[in-house]
């Protein structure tokens, strides 16, 4: 973000503190380039108790804010970006837009030491964030709310400029003020309900289209967004390269078996499956030409069956007379129509 070297002021400051004081307060806060230590980590090597390191760490730190105020320069910076997002902002996002790859854990020791900079703890709705001001808390959580509600009516997705422009009037006259884009970014930022999928749109976390669990809502993500059928191996295929995750590849076979077992898809064809959802009917050939003799309600000519058959599965016509030779389930008449045999 800037010329700042936090990671220099930071070991600045610490000069002058006695040198166990000074390692407790690199290690709790990962100045050497490491992970944030916990207090229990560093009671145990120290072999002292969690809260008497705690009480050195505090003691140090309150000699380190007494120098502060030769670092106004930084924190200027630190106010400056914060304020970019609206006086609120999620850690993590925080702390790499103003430190960059190498400098987070400088930034979060700095931000820690300065005055009016107030860090919220996560809890089950919210990520943890920095802020300046309670206004601007109150903003985001509402901000928040009325975006959920926005995601439960319309009950789909949305990308993040949608999701502002069907909301920026709304919150302009709650808030009595304009919000930008990137205010707005950085409010549902904080939410943990709220996620991206794997296109980038928004929705809520629990839905499949944000966070598919397991192979077969991939597989009924895949099809919604092809919206046609697919062989079983093509849909392992389009899930390896649509997600692009970590796991271990979408075998067909396990692609195959999920399919078979979910009611939400159809086999329609020689390992080709469709969505229910489009109307396909369930079952093998046979149960597909009972089910449309019975909304038919009449006799129907064999060209008749055939044509709204060929709409439901992808076979040949001559595998639709043999199954009609079912005298067991079909009966044909006079004038060569068929009908459901009565039981």
């Amino acid at each position: 973000m800037s010329n700042i070297n936090y990671k220099k002021i930071s070991e600045n400051l610490l000069k002058g503190l006695p040198e166990r004081t000074q390692s407790i307060i690199e290690r709790r806060f990962g100045l050497k380039g490491g992970e944030r230590e916990t207090l229990e980590a560093i009671g145990q090597s120290y072999e002292i108790t969690r809260e008497r390191v705690r009480q050195i760490a505090d003691e140090g730190l309150l000699q380190c804010k007494k120098k502060i105020e030769s670092q106004k320069e930084v924190f200027l910076a630190l106010d400056s970006a914060l304020r970019n997002f609206g006086d609120i902002k999620k850690e993590d996002a925080l702390l790499e837009f103003i430190g960059g790859n190498k400098h987070q854990n400088p930034v979060y020791f700095l931000l820690t030491l300065a005055n009016g900079f107030n860090r919220a703890q996560d809890d089950d709705n919210f990520h943890s964030f920095w802020t300046k001001n309670k206004e601007a808390v109150s903003f985001a959580k509402k901000t928040v709310e009325l975006t959920l509600n926005k995601f439960k009516t319309e009950k789909k997705l949305f990308s993040l400029d949608e999701l502002f422009e069907a909301q920026k009037q709304e919150l302009d006259k709650k808030f009595g003020k304009k919000i930008t884009k990137n205010i707005f970014a950085s409010y549902i930022e904080l939410s943990k309900n709220i996620e991206k999928n794997y296109e980038g749109k928004l929705g809520i976390r629990n839905w499949i289209e944000v966070n598919p669990k397991g192979i077969k809502n991939k597989a009924f993500l895949v099809l919604k967004k092809e919206n046609k059928p697919l062989h079983f191996t093509q849909v392992a295929t389009y899930i390896d390269n649509m997600f692009n995750s970590s796991e271990k590849k979408a075998h067909s076979a396990t692609v195959h078996n999920e399919l078979i077992k979910d009611d939400r898809f159809v086999l329609v064809g020689r390992g080709l499956y469709a969505l229910r959802e489009w109307g396909y009917i369930p079952g093998v050939v046979k149960d597909v030409i009972f089910t449309i003799l019975k909304n038919e309600g009449k006799p129907m000519a064999k060209e008749e069956i055939m044509e709204k058959i060929l709409k439901q599965r992808m076979i040949k016509e001559n595998t639709v007379f043999l199954n009609l030779q079912d005298k067991e389930r079909f009966l044909r008449d006079e004038q060569g129509k068929y009908t459901i045999k009565e039981a």
